[in-house]
């Protein structure tokens, strides 16, 4: 879990956010990157605030799916 968030990261960061320029090619015309990169940044945060918290308590990565048994 932690891996794939942190590879969703890693593809939503400048300078290589591969996300980043799929969302370019799908804005509307005259959207600039700067636009993208100040829009991508509350995503990005939470993201990392979601890393964080499953460091500190890794047992959440697991607690939802062990109730389905």
């Amino acid at each position: 879990m932690k891996r794939t968030l942190a590879l969703e990261i890693s593809f939503s960061t400048p300078p290589l956010g591969l996300l980043l320029f799929v969302m370019k090619g799908v804005a509307p015309a005259g959207t600039t990157m700067r636009e993208i990169y100040s829009a991508a940044i509350p995503y990005i945060l939470c993201s990392m605030l979601l890393v964080a918290v499953l460091i500190v308590f890794p047992g959440l990565a697991t607690w939802l799916p062990s109730m389905l048994q």
